[in-house]
């Protein structure tokens, strides 16, 4: 069924997560297609697929974020399927929209679920009204500074302010006054510009909310199965940040208590539920440490960066479950989670400042051995250029418990060699030796104090 339903699957990604999708692909007697830009060339990801398609230069606009260039893909290999991975094209609703009418499986929720969490006030409204926690904060769109400032008194400070749309800490700040608002507010409406395509400050799609100050960012891996009913499978800490951007996951989170836990896995469900989710994707939030309570950030409607911590902790192929319920399966869901799995993101960059730093490849050795995972992009000889995410590969690794995961961990971050480009493997290194971190009693400052 699957055969006939899905094969053969393009994959509308690149790098570690094309050739993670390809490998499931490929294990499930599926053909499996890459698109690649010319800078691509000769990466992995390229050589493992079952059949490759140049679609453009390496300006991603042009290649990987043209919609049209990976349908016409997409028709001309008889792909009957397209996964997108993360990022690109992975919540663009209007491509979602094209995969389907071209009659394509789409793998992934509908375009209507990513429509509805797309926008980040939308999607607020929509989870208070399912009855799912939420932070003080705006219910509209705020379009002037005067407006924030009104928004600012009234939630009280500290406020985050951020764009009502996009992903992945662009445009967020915190603002602990009307001076720092101001400032705040001009680097979110920029970001909201450049989010929707256009150039000007007018009206952009700015949210306020209050902030917390000792927060953990704690997120839970769902999945939406045919008939409507969903399912949580675990949580994912993903406090250990710099800019807003996640550098280092874990499954289960250390911080917060069973009772805790359970509150939000059942909120996850709930929110799920509110928009008939179909497949997998994540509900973030931000917990207060010191309080043990929860509200909703966000819901990404896709796979997420660190959906291995979750496979390591549950024994389940999240990409497999993604193909199944795309193909109208109800596959079976995996027991409780158990032991605990770390997640490190190795990226080309500088460990100190972390400002990208590409460059060519001239050693690459991955670390083995019981409980350790590598998802990479590279090897010997690739280069790593300016034009995409310098993500490179995610180490991770699964212990009994979190003391042996930490201890599997120093030992394969220390055993895994990069040399060309910058990369951040003395950070990890660094962290592993955290005082905070090791008792796991930190949160999304601890970078920033780290590099105080």
């Amino acid at each position: 069924m699957l055969t006939e339903t899905l094969g053969p699957v393009l994959i509308a990604n690149r790098g570690e997560i094309a050739r993670r999708i390809i490998r499931t692909v490929k294990r499930m007697g599926l053909r499996a297609i890459a698109v690649h830009s010319e800078a691509d060339a000769d990466l992995p990801f390229v050589r493992e697929a079952d059949e490759a398609v140049q679609i453009g230069p390496a300006n991603p606009a042009q290649s990987y974020l043209d919609a049209a260039k990976v349908l016409e893909a997409a028709r001309a290999t008889g792909a009957k399927a397209i996964h997108p991975g993360y990022g690109f094209l992975a919540e663009n609703v209007a491509f979602a929209r094209a995969v389907i009418e071209a009659g394509m499986t789409w793998i992934g929720p509908s375009p209507e679920a990513i429509d509805k969490m797309g926008d980040k006030i939308n999607a607020r409204n929509l989870m208070e009204a399912a009855g799912v926690p939420v932070a003080a904060g705006t219910r509209e769109p705020v379009t002037d500074l005067s407006l924030a400032l009104r928004a600012a008194e009234t939630i009280g400070y500290p406020v985050m302010v951020k764009t009502a749309g996009g992903g992945g800490g662009i445009g967020m700040s915190v603002a602990h006054n009307e001076e720092g608002l101001a400032k705040a507010y001009e680097q979110a409406a920029r970001a909201a510009a450049r989010f929707s395509g256009g150039d000007a400050l007018d009206g952009p799609a700015v949210l306020l909310e209050r902030y917390i100050e000792r927060a953990r960012h704690v997120e839970v891996q769902i999945l939406g199965l045919p008939g409507g009913k969903v399912v949580a499978l675990g949580e994912r800490d993903c406090s250990v940040q710099r800019r807003h951007q996640k550098v280092v996951e874990e499954s289960p989170s250390p911080g917060i208590t069973p009772e805790l836990r359970e509150r939000m896995l059942a909120a996850a469900v709930r929110a799920g539920e509110a928009v008939g989710y179909l497949g997998a994707g994540t509900v973030e939030c931000l917990v207060d440490a010191d309080k043990q309570d929860f509200v909703f950030l966000e819901m990404n409607t896709r796979l997420q960066v660190e959906h291995p911590v979750t496979e390591l902790v549950t024994g389940a192929d999240l990409v497999e479950l993604q193909l199944r319920v795309a193909a109208g399966e109800s596959p079976e869901v995996p027991a409780e989670p158990r032991g605990h799995a770390i997640e490190f993101r190795v990226y080309a960059e500088d460990p100190k400042r972390f400002f990208p730093g590409p460059g060519k490849i001239t050693a690459w050795e991955e670390p083995v051995g019981d409980g350790v995972r590598v998802d990479s992009g590279y090897e010997s000889g690739n280069t790593v250029t300016p034009f995409y995410d310098p993500l490179m590969a995610k180490l991770c690794v699964f212990g009994s418990d979190r003391a042996e995961a930490l201890q599997k961990g120093r030992k394969a971050v220390a055993e895994f060699t990069v040399e060309g480009p910058k990369n951040n493997l003395p950070f990890c290194a660094e962290l592993l030796e955290n005082a905070e971190f090791v008792t796991g009693d930190y949160d999304t400052g601890l970078v920033a104090r780290m590099r105080a």
